[in-house]
């Protein structure tokens, strides 16, 4: 008898499977939605699909009187430019401290414990600190994205960094090679895929960052067009952004997976 733990789908299973939530999620929204708006046809909780297009089509494609701008586009690439910024000041920062930490026990002692401390204070409390020191502008929540996330991709890297076999640093060592050399060719080839890996993991994380700080200042964004138009009950224009951003999130996942596998391939079947 061949045991559930040891079967494995075949390729079309594995993606049917992985499509049944999904579709079961959109059969129940669509009965529940077109239950409600049967009982009341201006009901705004569950709209339609032909409603949330509707909204999309004014947001997407028409300019807006007041700006001329196309609303939907310029909010994303506005929380696009906020987020790619913010993670990439986390992934150096975070790069640096875990490698130094890791690698050198004196950093470590110095460093670690506040370290440690900086990854136990949540974000968001610090957030109308960001706003005193830096203002209602641009830096202070790309501040947030990269505070948050630093700390976490810091100690990721000091732990991979800290698990490398101690060996592959003698034998460096008994060829000559210097501290600095160690660190280049021997850590940092090693270290690269996690830190793409630990930027995949903090994703969530940051976008939730970058919500928040939008829905408190600002005047584009995608979290600040979710929080702006709450006080209409427009979920025809809610869940769309929300969609979207979950897939944004998705591409943006899938394109450092597959940047981890094209730099790093004998990565590919850890990721």
């Amino acid at each position: 008898m061949k045991r559930l733990i040891n079967q494995q789908p075949t390729r079309v299973w594995g993606i049917a499977l992985s499509l049944l939530p999904f579709v079961f999620l959109l059969v129940l929204y669509v009965t529940a939605s077109d239950a409600r708006l049967a009982e009341n046809p201006q009901d705004k909780l569950l709209p339609s699909f032909s409603q949330m297009g509707e909204a999309m089509q004014r947001l997407a494609f028409e300019p807006s009187k007041r700006t001329g701008e196309y609303l939907f586009w310029q909010d994303t690439l506005s929380s696009l430019q906020r987020l790619g910024l913010g993670m990439a000041i986390a992934a150096g920062l975070g790069m640096l401290l875990g490698l130094s930490t890791g690698a050198f026990p004196v950093a470590y002692s110095g460093v670690a414990p506040l370290l440690t401390v900086a990854s136990l204070i949540p974000p968001m409390a610090i957030l109308p600190i960001l706003f005193i020191v830096f203002g209602l502008g641009e830096v202070s929540k790309v501040a947030l994205i990269a505070i948050g996330v630093t700390p976490f991709v810091a100690r990721d890297i000091q732990k991979r960094c800290l698990e490398i076999p101690r060996e592959q640093l003698v034998k460096a060592q008994t060829l000559g090679a210097n501290s600095g050399q160690i660190v280049l060719r021997v850590l940092i080839p090693q270290l690269m895929p996690r830190l793409i890996d630990s930027l995949r993991l903090s994703l969530g994380s940051a976008w939730l960052f970058l919500i928040a700080a939008e829905a408190i200042a600002s005047t584009d964004g995608l979290g600040y067009r979710v929080f702006l138009v709450r006080r209409y009950l427009s979920m025809d224009v809610i869940l769309p952004y929300v969609a979207w951003i979950a897939l944004l999130a998705f591409i943006i996942d899938f394109a450092l997976r597959k940047l981890s596998l094209w730099a790093f391939p004998w990565q590919e079947n850890r990721s």
